[in-house]
């Protein structure tokens, strides 16, 4: 991977915020095709496992609060969460005093995919990471927090 250069094809004049940009965006490109080996594209597409990511750290959630945190419509989330019931990685429950209120949870099967994806990911990643000299590895393992700080000001502020 070739760093960013700022001057060619920079939208802003912020060099940082389009340099992440072209890094993370590449990134998650090269991780996306790499764990494909593994997992094809229509086993388990992206928005499902968005979708398992979310449930597994939120559990019981309803469409509406999904469709809020994916900044999605309530339709393509009701689309999808009906998809990942038939393929057995989430069920549907009532909501407790709420007869009309449903919420969404991982299934064991559900739970098992995550799992499997996540150690493929862990798989590359860790093999990428044990190329990198101390000094690179030191940079990355300092920057995580704060990319995870990053992540959490761009859920929240949109």
């Amino acid at each position: 991977m070739t760093v960013p250069n700022p001057s060619e094809d920079r939208v802003t004049g912020d060099d940082g915020a389009w340099a992440l940009t072209a890094v993370i965006t590449q990134l998650r490109r090269s991780l996306r095709s790499s764990v494909r080996e593994e997992f094809a594209w229509e086993s388990l597409p992206m928005a499902q496992v968005e979708f398992l990511q979310r449930l597994a750290r939120e559990p019981g959630l309803r469409i509406g609060d999904l469709a809020r945190k994916h900044r999605m419509a309530n339709n393509t989330v009701s689309t999808l969460v009906n998809q990942m019931v038939r393929g057995g990685l989430v069920a549907r429950e009532p909501v407790p005093g709420d007869k009309r209120a449903v919420q969404v949870r991982l299934t064991q099967e559900g739970r098992g995919r995550l799992d499997a994806w996540t150690r493929a990911n862990e798989r590359r990643i860790s093999a990428a990471l044990a190329g990198l000299d101390a000094q690179q590895r030191a940079a990355i393992d300092a920057a995580v927090p704060a990319l995870g700080v990053l992540a959490e000001r761009l859920d929240e502020h949109g």
